[in-house]
């Protein structure tokens, strides 16, 4: 059975863990690196644990974590999309738990947190070649509504921009 539990500061170095094991992106090794650091380094986390807008979850399995979650409202959003939109940043899972329903209970918590802040809209950035991503976000009714720069390392990089509506 999976099961959901916040994230706290406690859970840093899992955290940092697993964000830099399941970030897949086939890019230069040097670009792919500068990112991991930057991105996922220490006191980065600790930032984004901190911000009251923002909301990390593990999902554990077997007594495992088998992947976690990062949702933004408010001015935590990587975009300015507004008070009534909420982001899904990211929704990773381990390699070995992968197809076992871990990313489907992820994405569940972010729809159950974006509907307890009544958001009309969730929202996402996702690289333009993670079709397995791009397959999932369609299925669950996303849309491609924009795409931005996405820096790997030096590397500019299209996310795309995917929006599902939650209410009128």
């Amino acid at each position: 059975m999976i099961t959901i539990k916040p994230c706290t500061i406690a859970d840093i170095d899992v955290l940092r863990t697993i964000s830099i094991e399941t970030f897949e992106a086939e890019n230069d090794p040097t670009h792919l690196a500068a990112y991991l650091e930057r991105a996922y380094n220490v006191p980065q986390l600790e930032s984004e644990l901190a911000n009251p807008d923002s909301q990390f979850f593990f999902a554990m399995l077997d007594g495992e974590v088998a992947g976690y979650l990062k949702v933004n409202a408010k001015d935590a959003q990587t975009e300015a999309l507004g008070e009534d939109a909420f982001e899904l940043e990211r929704i990773y899972v381990r390699r070995a738990f992968q197809g076992s329903g871990v990313g489907k209970a992820l994405y569940d918590q972010a729809i159950r947190c974006a509907n307890e802040l009544d958001k009309r809209e969730i929202w996402l950035g996702v690289w333009e070649h993670n079709h397995k991503a791009l397959v999932f976000y369609k299925k669950h009714g996303f849309v491609q509504t924009g795409a931005h720069t996405f820096y790997m390392g030096d590397d500019a990089q299209v996310d795309l921009i995917m929006a599902k509506p939650l209410r009128p």
